[in-house]
């Protein structure tokens, strides 16, 4: 048995880690990005392994949300082999209709994604998912 991966540019790498910016802002079918293998981690949620676990963790985390969007022109994005890590902010809606990310503070985050053969087969999220700071009361500042 051969092992066989496909070649990448580190642009093709680049473009797929925004693809997936642009399909949760959009509603697009983020999971068909991944890999069958992928492993995904969110904040409080854990990881998610597969595609099956990968969809229902972001439906789980999506219906926390009416709307986001991520400020693409913004991304910091750092390319080492297949290891993408992409740093930026983003705005949008609670599912209760709170704004957060809005004005002079946008919403902070980091994701580390492994790109391999035109699929993300590892993507950890770094965030606070207190996306509308309602825990304040343990963190005053």
């Amino acid at each position: 048995m051969t092992l066989t991966t496909q070649s990448m540019t580190r642009e093709e790498r680049k473009s797929i880690a925004v693809e997936y910016f642009k399909r949760l802002d959009d509603g697009g079918d983020v999971v068909g990005l991944f890999a069958e293998t992928a492993d995904v981690h969110f904040p409080k949620w854990g990881i998610a392994r597969g595609k099956a676990q990968i969809e229902v963790m972001f439906g789980e985390v999506g219906r926390l949300l009416s709307s986001i969007r991520h400020h693409y022109e913004d991304f910091n994005v750092v390319i080492d082999e297949d290891v993408v890590v992409v740093e930026g902010t983003s705005h949008g809606v609670a599912a209760d209709g709170t704004e957060w990310g809005t004005g002079a503070e946008p919403g902070r985050w980091c994701d580390v994604f492994e790109i391999r053969d035109f699929t993300i087969h590892r993507c950890f999220i770094y965030l606070d998912p207190d996306y509308t700071g309602a825990d304040s009361d343990r963190y005053p500042w």
